[in-house]
C-alpha cells in the first residue's frame, strides 16, 4: 500500500505578478487613472519599476503589499460590476462624490488615493456590505 502525499502545487511568483499587473492596468483603463494615481494605488513603487510594469516588462515577483492592494482593487471592481446596472455606471461610481459616512462627501477614488492599504480595505468592505455579504 502506498501513501500519496498531499502536496500543494507550486505557485509561480512571476506568473502571479504578471497576471496581477495585467489585471490592475486593465482596471486602471476602465477607471481612467493617471500614472500618479496608479502608482499611489500600487503602494508607490519606484518610478522606474512602475514604468517598466506599465510598459509590460515582466516582473519577477510583487511584494505582498502590492499583491494585497491589487486584490482589494479587483474586489472593488467586481463588486461595483455586480451592484450597478452597467459597466459604465460601475466605472463612473469611483469618481462620484459619495454621501456615505465612510467617504464624507469624497469619491471612492479620493478615499483610496489616501495611500493606505486600510483605505482600499474600507472601500472593499463598504461594497461587500452593500452586496449583503
Amino acid at each position: 500500500m502506498t501513501l500519496h502525499s498531499t502536496q500543494q502545487p507550486q505557485l509561480n511568483p512571476e506568473r502571479i505578478a504578471n497576471a496581477a499587473l495585467r489585471a490592475f492596468f486593465n482596471l486602471s483603463g476602465h477607471w481612467h487613472l493617471s500614472a500618479k494615481e496608479e502608482r499611489t494605488l500600487l503602494g508607490s513603487p519606484p518610478e522606474s519599476t512602475f514604468f517598466k510594469w506599465k510598459a509590460g516588462k515582466l516582473a519577477t515577483r510583487l511584494s505582498r503589499d502590492t499583491l494585497e492592494r491589487i486584490s482589494y482593487l479587483l474586489g472593488i471592481y467586481k463588486a461595483l460590476n455586480i451592484l450597478l446596472p452597467s459597466p459604465r455606471a460601475a466605472d463612473e461610481w469611483v469618481h462620484k462624490p459619495n454621501a456615505a459616512p465612510l467617504f464624507n462627501g469624497q469619491s471612492a477614488i479620493e478615499r483610496m488615493l489616501a495611500g493606505s492599504l486600510v483605505d482600499l480595505a474600507d472601500v472593499r468592505r463598504y461594497l461587500d456590505v452593500q452586496r449583503g455579504m
